[in-house]
């Protein structure tokens, strides 16, 4: 794993910043028209009072069109050692059509990890032929597998996102730090999110920073999951590994387990997440009684406990939630086919003055939003049943 870095030095302020304090924010375009990197940099960095410079980051989805079949592995990289152990070990485990560096500027006075993208394919197992490939089924849990093994096995490396058509830029610095660092300004995406300030409860290091990625999930996430040990202790008899030691992470898995693995719709996942109280569920009607009791009684354990708002990003759509009881801000805007998601209203307005349509979600309702049909087939191919 790539070493952590603790800059105390940034965290000795004049001007101390409420621990509560996070800003997340999010544009999705349904019809999947794409939105340049400035607007969400713009949004994020407005509500710059709930940072504290010390972790920054944004997922854009519909950044890689000519790569949009592969998996598009964003690995952090320590130095030159580190960089030939990751090639060695994905040259024998897939074909790498194209890898690269992640364009980035310079910053001053601050140590920083390299940045590469390899686009990659996991062979059909047994041969070595570049036309026979796993299905999309399987070759989700090999890379899965694949990410967890090099961010636990090579030191020096981590991968920070690993979906098709993807990708995940994070570090430590202000928003407008991390973007133009990442030069942001050159992307242009159907789906933005980005977050301001580090993760809960651990140490700003560039990996640690929002958002947590994994294959086609993301996660930006204000407020403190407080059932982090129950949800932690779940993922591992499924066999996933917390290695980042913050309750972000565990939500990112949590999707993935429940909604890949187990079928459960993006919807269920949510009343999973923030799920009603056992009093509010005696009141429902039998048959949707029926239904919460065994979500809680079967997924008790991935129950989200204490004060969130997240925003978790999906191949072709977003899915915004606050805890059930609303103990964090989310605001939700909506124009012409474009959704906003954010922390406080007046990011939301400072990129799009003109929009009416403004509410803020009840305790533990989503709010989901996806691309159309012919969006989703542009940028993913033509839509599976499952999906």
């Amino acid at each position: 794993m790539v070493e952590i870095e603790k800059i105390q030095s940034f965290a000795i302020s004049n001007d101390p910043k409420d621990a509560s304090g996070c800003g997340i924010f999010g544009i999705f375009n349904t019809k999947g028209d794409l939105i340049d990197g400035n607007k969400i940099v713009s949004a994020i960095d407005i509500m710059r009072d709930r940072g504290n410079g010390l972790g920054s980051g944004y997922a854009a989805y519909g950044i890689y069109p000519e790569f949009k079949n592969y998996y598009a592995l964003h690995l952090m990289i320590d130095d030159d050692l580190a960089k030939r152990a990751v090639e060695d070990f994905l040259e024998r485990r897939v074909m790498v059509a194209e890898r690269s560096g992640i364009p980035t500027r310079g910053m001053k006075n601050r140590k920083r990890p390299m940045f590469f993208v390899y686009f990659v394919l996991p062979r059909a197992q047994g041969t070595k032929a570049e036309s026979e490939y796993m299905s999309e089924t399987d070759a989700d849990e090999f890379i899965n597998k694949l990410v967890f093994f090099i961010n636990e096995n090579i030191n020096g490396a981590f991968v920070i996102s690993s979906g098709k058509n993807m990708g995940v830029f994070k570090g430590i610095g202000y928003p407008d730090e991390i973007a133009n660092f990442f030069r942001i300004e050159r992307y242009k995406a159907y789906c933005w999110t980005a977050h301001n300030r580090f993760p809960t409860n651990t140490p700003g290091w560039w990996g640690g920073a929002h958002p947590f990625g994994l294959l086609d999930w993301t996660v930006v996430h204000n407020g403190e999951i407080s059932s982090y040990g129950a949800n932690k202790r779940y993922l591992e008899m499924h066999g996933y590994k917390c290695t980042q030691k913050t309750d972000t992470e565990a939500i990112v898995y949590l999707a993935d387990l429940i909604v890949r693995k187990h079928k459960i719709p993006i919807e269920l996942l949510a009343k999973i997440f923030s799920a009603p109280l056992w009093e509010e569920i005696e009141r429902m009607p039998q048959d949707q009684k029926k239904l919460y009791k065994a979500l809680r009684i079967i997924y008790g354990r991935a129950l989200l406990n204490g004060p969130f708002s997240i925003l978790l990003t999906f191949k072709g759509g977003i899915m915004a939630l606050n805890d059930r009881i609303k103990l964090r801000p989310l605001v939700v805007g909506k124009k012409d086919g474009v959704y906003y998601f954010s922390s406080e209203e007046a990011a939301i307005k400072h990129i799009c003055s003109d929009i009416k349509d403004i509410s803020s979600p009840d305790a533990g309702e989503p709010v989901i939003a996806r691309l159309t049909d012919e969006a989703y087939n542009v940028y993913y191919g033509v839509q599976d049943e499952e999906d």
